[in-house]
């Protein structure tokens, strides 16, 4: 009878270890194959990076997915031009936005509020100026680099010393 008994406890134990070593593991995303047609043609602009993606990016592209035949036509185009604007940036570029994403979301909510609000008055202005804007914004952070970056390697010394 102890025998049974011990092998019974052996068996439950043994059991309830494999389902917590399941319920631990991550659920494992889709690959692109596995989606159906609609998320495909849905989330096209993503193909070729789709089978690279962490689990968090893919689950965030399927809700996006998930919601695109309910928006408004012109809210399925603006995500449409997002997915292919992101799908077209370097891999460091997009790590960068994930990061100042980040960063944003730790700001204070009046921060957030103020940014928000530079952010409405950017978007009203015309084109014109906006592009002027992106190019000051370029040349400073292109100046910026060039002062705080390490001199270039490959450059030959300079000859500064007498000889």
């Amino acid at each position: 009878m102890a025998k049974a008994f011990l092998a019974i406890v052996a068996f439950a134990v043994s059991t309830l270890m494999a389902g917590a070593s399941l319920a631990a593991a991550p659920k494992k995303q889709p690959s692109w194959n596995d989606l159906s047609t609609e998320q495909q043609r849905t989330l096209s602009p993503l193909s070729s990076g789709w089978d690279e993606m962490d689990a968090n990016q893919k689950k965030k592209w399927l809700g996006i997915a998930k919601r695109y035949p309910k928006m408004k036509p012109a809210a399925q185009s603006n995500a449409t031009k997002r997915m292919q604007d992101w799908a077209a940036l370097p891999p460091a570029e997009r790590q960068a936005a994930r990061e100042r994403y980040r960063k944003l979301e730790k700001l204070p909510p009046g921060k957030k509020q103020s940014l928000s609000q530079e952010w409405e008055q950017y978007n009203q202005l015309p084109e014109s100026e906006r592009e002027l804007l992106r190019e000051r914004a370029s040349k400073k952070r292109n100046t910026s680099r060039a002062v705080h970056s390490p001199p270039d390697s490959s450059a030959p010394p300079s000859n500064t010393g007498s000889n």
